[in-house]
């Protein structure tokens, strides 16, 4: 009798690596990338937000926007050479534009060459209509976005429309970005003339890009306090197939050594305000991300 229970254990625990093992392992796409595994998605991702539809006392009637920098990479080869098809998440970039413009500020779009922003479409809401319904209507901005290179080269220095830039997250922050000298133009640029900044999830790697100059000691956000994805948690990433690899390189450490402290340990809700510097941990903290800018942007234009 106790050996047909154990048989029957062995065949229980058998069965149930096996169903873990199919269904953490990453989905290939036609293109020969991976994205996340039905196991992944299921913990990472869901199919509605938690937007809470804030309404602002006040709101913003005049002509200050937000410019979004987003990546229009796709892949990320990772270290065993896989290819992830990545991106830049839609919930953590509309759910704060959502506030944004709730708020009365306007959001405009650009990409370092102006090719399309490129969306990690795998993570999208399908459930959500109010999100999906913002998305249709914000969808040609991504379609038809702004040139980066143009505007640091030919209207930046002149431009006093904008009081923010915005940094969405998704695994695509860390393509192109982080070196991107443009963007290190941008970050100065906002930073001199006092404007916030805003980054959420591995948004926060693209501020690498103010560090191009060299010197880690010049660093602009030296002893800044952020919120951010954390590398421990994307080193989780193969073992429940969200990425088909080990990272190619890590962004907080990166951080860490020019000077910045990553306060949350865990990918959740946390959200941090560090003079102009607003930043969030994942895109669950989307929402109180996009309320707590558009409260900051609001009170900076109001004074």
């Amino acid at each position: 009798m106790i050996k047909k229970i154990l048989i029957g254990l062995a065949i229980i625990i058998t069965l149930s690596c096996l169903v873990f093992y199919i269904f953490s392992r990453p989905t290939s796409t036609d293109d020969g990338a991976y994205i996340p595994s039905p196991f992944a998605l299921k913990l990472a991702t869901s199919p509605v937000t938690d937007y809470d539809n804030t309404t602002y006392e006040n709101p913003h009637t005049g002509n200050k926007k937000i410019l979004m920098v987003c990546t229009e990479e796709k892949y990320m080869t990772m270290a065993n050479g896989k290819k992830f098809s990545t991106g830049n998440h839609p919930v953590e970039m509309l759910l704060p534009a959502m506030h944004l413009k709730k708020a009365g500020f306007e959001v405009d779009v650009v990409t370092p060459t102006g090719k399309p922003v490129i969306v990690e479409m795998w993570a999208m809401p399908e459930e959500d209509k109010h999100f999906k319904k913002f998305y249709s209507e914000f969808k040609h901005k991504f379609e038809n976005p702004g040139n980066l290179s143009d505007f640091v080269q030919n209207s930046m220095n002149d431009s006093t429309d904008y009081v923010a830039v915005f940094i969405p997250g998704g695994h695509g922050a860390m393509l192109g970005l982080p070196e991107n000298k443009d963007l290190n133009k941008l970050i100065h640029w906002s930073h001199d003339l006092d404007m916030h900044m805003l980054a959420i999830c591995h948004g926060p790697a693209a501020l690498l890009a103010a560090s191009l100059d060299g010197d880690k000691n010049s660093f602009i956000y030296k002893g800044y306090k952020i919120a951010s994805f954390p590398d421990a948690v994307d080193e989780q990433g193969p073992m429940i197939g969200y990425t088909p690899g080990a990272m190619p390189w890590i962004y907080g450490k990166r951080l860490n050594e020019l000077g910045v402290t990553i306060i949350n340990q865990e990918a959740d809700h946390t959200c941090h305000v560090d003079r102009k510097l607003i930043t969030g941990a994942s895109p669950t903290a989307a929402n109180n991300f996009g309320k707590l800018a558009a409260v900051a942007l609001l009170k900076e234009v109001n004074k």
